[in-house]
């Protein structure tokens, strides 16, 4: 599914030396490689500021600290995603309402966060799924007519773009209260181990955000606020330095491998191919087709067979997982959620990926449906 190990020998010459210089300084904590990848990141996505913590679903809870929400307050998320949002609200004792996703994006949608909301709303969180943002407009519209707070999941989904309609744009993570994002190996930026980042335009949230992230110190044995402990070692800053400069020509390389999809794969009526906002780019953390349930697994098994891997993300909705069965609140039948449980399959992508083996992998699905 994600070939590192090529990537990293286009590379390996910068990595190495990197990894050479901070195990000579052996400041391995706090490292300043840690701040000058904060800046660097923080330029490169046009935002205020970026903290970086130990991973992304850390990320994705430092941000709801700060946000000083009380228990029982309502997160609307969708219920199409990873588990990782509703992990995190439910730890906070947070309440976690799950909504249908739009069946084109996969992301959440509009209208549903609109039919979700109560007196009891405090929080909408949009996972920018697969590498395309969700509808920012009309969510951070919805929003601001209700006076609730955005966090966004850019996990999937960092270097893309939402154009507005009055011609404005902006990154992924970057147009809400906060934006969280992951650096496991496996994304579109990827660290070589776990890694995250917490990212705000507002310099006060983001330095409640660092307090949180070191035991809620103000200064050495100064704790201001109950935190955590949650870092991005030394070590990973100096990985991530490195490969932030290639990340434009990683995206036009997915790019480019999905556009190959699409021309191999787009006459075969049985399956969909990836659909294309209007408003946002698309960075292709992953391709996934849309095939019918009766052959889903079936495909799925035959290119294991043809030696292609493939994944189902994501199998179990969020509401239908035994820890989340009878926490929270679910809005409507989430009928789009459960037909794409039943249907989506991603195929490899990656950086790496040859025009034969795409051509491989895109006949021996031909081979299946004919």
């Amino acid at each position: 599914m994600v070939d590192l190990h090529g990537q990293y020998l286009k590379i390996k010459a910068n990595i190495d030396r990197a990894i050479q210089a901070c195990i000579d300084t052996t400041a391995f904590i706090k490292g300043p490689q840690v701040s000058y990848f904060e800046n660097q990141l923080a330029d490169f996505l046009n935002v205020g500021h970026v903290v970086s913590c130990a991973n992304g679903t850390d990320a994705l809870q430092l941000a709801l600290m700060a946000l000083n929400l009380q228990p029982g307050d309502e997160i609307i998320i969708p219920a199409f995603t990873y588990i990782a949002v509703a992990e995190v609200i439910a730890l906070l004792r947070l309440t976690p309402v799950l909504v249908d996703v739009d069946a084109r994006t996969f992301n959440i949608s509009p209208e549903q966060i609109e039919r979700a909301i109560t007196s009891r709303t405090k929080l909408v969180v949009p996972v920018h799924l697969f590498g395309q943002c969700a509808d920012m407009e009309r969510i951070l519209s919805i929003c601001n007519q209700y006076q609730l707070h955005v966090i966004e999941d850019a996990a999937q989904a960092i270097g893309a773009m939402v154009t507005f309609a009055d011609g404005t744009s902006g990154m992924a993570g970057t147009m809400g209260d906060f934006g969280t994002t992951s650096f496991f190996p496996s994304k579109n930026l990827g660290c070589f181990g776990d890694g995250g980042a917490i990212l705000t335009q507002d310099s006060e949230r983001a330095g409640q955000v660092k307090m949180l992230a070191n035991h809620g110190q103000s200064r050495k044995y100064h704790h201001e606020l109950v935190g955590i402990n949650s870092r991005l070692d030394s070590l990973q800053a100096a990985i991530l330095s490195e490969k932030l400069p290639y990340l434009l020509a990683y995206t036009q390389a997915r790019q480019q491998a999905a556009a190959q999809y699409d021309d191999r794969l787009s006459a075969i009526d049985a399956i969909e191919i990836p659909h294309r906002s209007k408003y946002s780019t698309h960075v292709f953390h992953q391709y996934t087709l849309k095939v019918p349930p009766d052959q889903r697994n079936g495909l799925k098994d035959y290119l294991q067979q043809k030696g292609i891997p493939s994944m189902v993300y994501y199998p179990i909705p969020v509401s239908s997982q035994k820890a989340y069965e009878k926490l929270g609140r679910v809005v409507g039948d989430l009928a789009i959620t459960h037909e794409l449980c039943q249907r989506v399959l991603s195929l490899p992508m990656h950086t790496e990926l040859s025009e034969q083996q795409i051509d491989y992998i895109t006949e021996t699905i031909t081979d299946y449906f004919q």
